[in-house]
């Protein structure tokens, strides 16, 4: 059976159990044992060990039921002791009970005798009271005080409580009998008062916070308790303010006084308000009155500078004053000692803001046009300068004479930044000092201001000089830097922008001021895009006639007909090399001074230009065979050129241009097919024959015939 039991292992496995008995079989191993496999004896082993197993079996059931019968007894007898247990509990409880409502009994009985005794001590202790303050006033009717109380110094606290309570009743008693008997209580009065807060000043001086408050619970009850609180804060700030920065000295003292104070006083959170008053109205007030007095009429940039420094510290000291417990509206109570500091400087600030701001942008600009040497010229309105601007822009033609600005675009990064700058400064100080209410409409102010001073006197003065210097399309070398200047304006009006959407939405967005400044920006921006168009348009006339100028100088007669047709040399003609030439630059400048889909939009306008001026040019001349193609030739330049822009468009008019061009070559018998063809098919007949004619051969009857 030992052996049985070696054989059970955890976890059991019935598989590996069966593997373990017939390996230990003589004759029952499989895997290279020492005797040969024997099936019988494994048999044998098998019906022995299964009846080891049945042993085993029947031994270990006998000591369960044994074991299950023992729990069983155990179970009962712990059961009933529990039930044992329970009622020696309720019967605990029961006495519980009795004691509790004895207990209660003897508590009401006492209860009712303490209150009869009080009944009784009461009235004795006040007689006994009466009797001592009647002997004391006796004191002060023979004028001599001999009760120790009065005579030692000791003692100032009883005879501070005794002469409150003589005080009261003097008050009641007629003047005319006891005038003096008041005075001289009146007089002890203020004696004693004095005392007391001379020793609660020297008190504070050894910094013995129990004396003082001592002192201060005897104070509380007499009318210079008010002096009492003065005394104390007065000598708190001695020696407080010993550096240079006022705001963090203070925020130091109320932090000291705020753990010191509920120690002395029983109600610290008036003491502590009354200090941070006193703070407010002398030490601060005083400070901010110095600061801004001597710059105010004389330096607007300090003195907008050292408000909205001051104004910004001294709400920050209010703001961690708000942790301290000042009262039930420690909110409101602050607010008003900061307007009662700045109120006479806020009510004005937008002025003094938006006139710093007008001469300040006037000096930036003035200074730039004078280191350019530049005199600014006027800007007419009305009358005959808007009848002059209407007939440019409808006919698109220079009136009055063009100016030389010598490439100067008069447009400076550097000087838009520093009008973005000051106007910054300005709507940040505008945020801060302006009353909530105030708030969008001063925001507007300073934004016309800088609309007024970027936007019309420096982008669209320089816009308009840039128009006046724009040449005449005849004019033979034509300055063409209005791209400079649009390129310039593209990038200034985007820090324009940026700035409207950072600094000036936040202060506008939820008042009816937000719609008054959009609508602003969008005239202003209509307004500059429209000289922007007639600016570039012009610019684009300049450019197709620089183009027609070189084709007019460099083009010849003899390029398409030339006299020996059999010794014809160049690929393609000078004109077409220069003109190209051109071309690219201009498309190259065109893509550096825009920006987004006005890149395209140029671009093709001016491709279309580029394409009417060559198939306008084309039809000037009569074309030889040779001469045919070489105009091929050129238009496969002038399309190689236009694929640079990259516009659909353009690409597909200098295509059809070319095809065009294949009927000055093709045999007069192919000219229908041609025609015919996928480019040409959807052209109207008399532009295909306008072409045909300028070909030497078309007054040959078979040329005829076919356009007949």
């Amino acid at each position: 059976m030992a052996t049985t039991a070696e054989l059970f292992e955890e976890p059991f496995v019935a598989d590996e159990y069966i593997e373990r008995l017939a390996w230990r079989t003589p004759g029952g191993g499989s895997r290279g044992g020492a005797e040969a496999f024997d099936p019988k004896r494994l048999l044998e082993e098998f019906v022995s060990h299964i009846q080891e197993l049945k042993i085993m079996d029947e031994r270990i059931q006998r000591k369960v039921e044994k074991l299950e019968q023992q729990c069983q007894k155990e179970a009962k007898e712990f059961a009933k002791k529990v039930q044992e247990l329970q009622k020696s509990n309720q019967i605990a409880f029961q006495h519980f009970q009795e004691l509790d409502e004895h207990i209660s009994y003897v508590a009401t009985k006492v209860c009712h005798l303490g209150d009869q005794l009080e009944g009784v001590n009461t009235p004795r202790q006040r007689a006994v009271e009466a009797q001592k303050l009647m002997k004391y006033f006796n004191e002060f009717l023979d004028g001599e005080l001999k009760s120790e109380v009065f005579t030692n110094s000791e003692k100032i606290k009883e005879a501070a409580d005794i002469i409150q309570k003589l005080h009261l009743i003097a008050q009641e008693l007629p003047f005319d009998r006891f005038a003096e008997v008041k005075s001289k209580i009146a007089s002890k009065y203020h004696d004693l008062e004095c005392q007391l807060i001379q020793e609660f000043t020297n008190a504070q001086k050894k910094g013995e916070i129990s004396r003082m408050r001592e002192v201060a619970a005897v104070l509380l009850h007499f009318k210079g308790y008010s002096h009492c609180v003065d005394v104390y804060i007065k000598q708190c700030q001695e020696g407080a303010y010993l550096r240079n920065d006022i705001f963090d000295d203070s925020s130091m003292l109320c932090q000291r006084v705020s753990k010191q104070v509920g120690e002395i006083f029983s109600s610290p959170e008036a003491v502590l308000a009354k200090l941070i008053q006193n703070v407010f109205e002398v030490k601060l007030q005083s400070f901010v009155k110095n600061q801004l007095d001597e710059c105010r009429k004389s330096d607007a940039e300090q003195y907008l500078k050292n408000l909205y420094d001051l104004y910004t510290r001294t709400t920050n000291l209010s703001s961690s004053l708000m942790e301290f417990n000042l009262g039930t509206d420690k909110q409101n109570f602050l607010s008003k000692l900061i307007k009662s500091i700045f109120l006479s400087y806020l009510e004005n600030y937008i002025d003094v803001e938006t006139g710093y701001l007008k001469s300040r942008s006037s000096m930036i600009l003035q200074r730039y046009y004078d280191s350019k040497n530049h005199q600014k010229r006027p800007i007419g309105t009305g009358g005959i300068q808007d009848l002059k601007e209407r007939i440019r822009q409808r006919t698109n033609l220079p009136l009055g004479p063009s100016i030389d600005t010598h490439g100067e675009t008069f447009l400076a990064q550097e000087v838009v930044v520093n009008l973005l700058q000051e106007t910054k400064q300005a709507f940040e100080r505008c945020h801060r000092l302006s009353d909530p209410s105030d708030l969008p409409r001063n925001a507007f102010r300073i934004f016309a201001i800088l609309v007024d001073y970027l936007c019309i006197e420096h982008i669209d003065y320089a816009l308009e000089v840039g128009l006046a210097a724009i040449s005449s399309p005849d004019s033979k070398n034509a300055n063409l830097y209005f791209l400079d200047v649009v390129h310039q304006a593209n990038t200034i009006f985007h820090l324009f922008d940026k700035q409207f959407n950072d600094h000036l939405m936040p202060l506008i967005s939820s008042s009816p001021k937000l719609t008054e400044c959009l609508q602003k920006k969008k005239d202003i921006i209509e307004q500059m895009e429209v000289k922007l168009d007639t600016g570039i348009d012009r610019t684009l006339n300049c450019m197709s006639g620089q183009m027609k100028h070189i084709l007019t100088a460099e083009q010849k007669k003899t390029d398409f007909k030339p006299e020996d047709e059999n010794n014809v040399m160049i690929q393609y003609t000078n004109a077409c090399v220069k003109v190209c030439g051109y071309v690219r630059k201009q498309v190259e400048k065109i893509r550096n001074s825009m920006d987004g889909k006005n890149v395209d939009t140029v671009l093709m306008e001016f491709g279309v230009r580029f394409h009417r001026l060559i198939y306008e040019h084309l039809q000037q001349y009569s074309y030889s065979s040779m001469g045919g193609m070489l105009a091929i030739c050129d238009v496969a330049e002038y399309r190689k050129c236009a694929k640079d822009f990259k516009i659909p468009l353009v690409l597909q008019l200098f295509d059809t241009l070319h095809a065009l061009c294949n009927l000055l070559v093709v045999a007069p018998d192919n000219l229908k097919q041609v025609c015919s063809g996928e480019q040409l098919a959807s052209l109207e007949k008399s532009m295909l024959h306008s072409f045909v004619q300028l070909r030497a051969d078309y007054r040959s009857s078979r040329l005829a015939r076919h356009f007949s």
